[in-house]
């Protein structure tokens, strides 16, 4: 239970990991009381993000401990501020990666908060009040009514948490390459798992022709009959990658483990472009001769700025859009975080808050 205590902090119950071994255990901390601009938010589903597992384990050298993982946040509003405009008690609402920024700057300015030099993430960073950011493994979330957007009613609150970073994560590169402009173009998705198979569906509902560019064979029936893929290209088959030499616009790349990236880029038209959302803890090679001799573009994208968020959610709730879940209780977050680590999920892991029967 949340409860408010005399030095004017709440009482918070959530999960938390207190060293690099990872491992989540139950955790009391303190939130910061509803302020002016804040919405307080009861959690009812949290995504569990390959990040999450990163940060438990300290895996990039900034994590803050006990840390309490969670930027895929949907729940229910409690409270509002004096200040809060456009949300109301009850209204279901989502919380994903970004906490605060300077609200000043020119990316600011440009509904582009994720870009910002001074933009804090939902946990594990420092908020303007000075106070350590916890996330979304916990009952109850306090946020700035400019980092919250509302859930559409038509989307399931479980099925629609990971869309708050799986979703806006690919959907962002997507606006940003004007692929909601035109249909019929032919766009590769490298990688079938959390980020891959909600980019499928974006690509699909925009109307283009989708390939999917995976080193697992076995993927090929999922992608195809559940996804609804056109096309299915083994990385690892020289044939199949030479046969599908310059046949694609576009490629979004959503693999984080190591890879080679020269014959990807091959598979891209003269002019194509390549856009990595996927964070490999090494540097990747990068060949020039594929760029030289197609013209070809190869940049990186994160995140989105919370207009677009908004604007993705209410397309996922027009176009019946949401992602392919898994649902865990808390107990089970560190056999999740196992499965997550082994890739043993279709395709991503919901955190039941409330508690009911897990499906693990």
């Amino acid at each position: 239970m949340t409860q408010t205590t005399p030095n004017h902090k709440v009482t918070v119950s959530g999960w938390a990991a207190h060293d690099s071994a990872g491992v989540l255990t139950p955790y009391t901390f303190k939130r910061r009381v509803n302020g002016v601009d804040d919405v307080t938010i009861k959690i009812l589903y949290c995504g569990i993000c390959h990040t999450d597992i990163h940060q438990a384990k300290n895996d990039w050298g900034m994590t803050m401990y006990p840390v309490v993982p969670g930027h895929e946040i949907t729940g229910l509003v409690t409270e509002v501020g004096s200040n809060v405009k456009g949300f109301k008690i009850g209204d279901r609402v989502g919380v994903g990666c970004l906490a605060a920024s300077c609200l000043e700057c020119e990316f600011c300015k440009e509904s582009e908060e994720n870009y910002c030099d001074k933009l804090q993430f939902s946990y594990n960073g420092i908020f303007w009040d000075g106070s350590i950011t916890y996330g979304g493994y916990s009952d109850t979330y306090v946020a700035d009514y400019r980092f919250v957007v509302h859930v559409p009613q038509s989307l399931p609150m479980d099925a629609a948490a990971p869309l708050l970073c799986a979703g806006i994560t690919v959907y962002s590169p997507m606006i940003d390459n004007k692929l909601h402009e035109s249909t019929g173009k032919r766009i590769g998705i490298v990688g079938l798992g959390g980020l891959g198979h909600i980019a499928i569906k974006f690509a699909k509902a925009f109307g283009h022709h989708v390939s999917v560019i995976s080193t697992t064979p076995s993927k090929e029936k999922e992608a195809r009959e559940r996804l609804d893929a056109d096309d299915f290209i083994i990385s690892t088959n020289p044939e199949q990658m030479q046969s599908k030499m310059r046949t694609l616009d576009f490629i979004l790349n959503t693999v984080s483990a190591p890879h080679s990236i020269g014959p990807i880029l091959e598979l891209l038209k003269v002019k194509g472009t390549m856009v990595f959302v996927g964070a490999p803890a090494k540097p990747l090679e990068l060949p020039s001769f594929p760029l030289i001799f197609g013209k070809r573009v190869v940049k990186g994208s994160i995140i989105g700025g919370m207009k677009e968020t908004q604007e993705m959610l209410n397309f996922c709730g027009k176009n019946n859009i949401v992602c392919e879940i898994e649902t865990v209780t808390p107990e089970k977050i560190n056999e999740a975080f196992t499965r997550l680590a082994n890739n043993d999920v279709k395709y991503r892991f919901v955190i039941n808050i409330a508690g009911q029967k897990s499906s693990l």
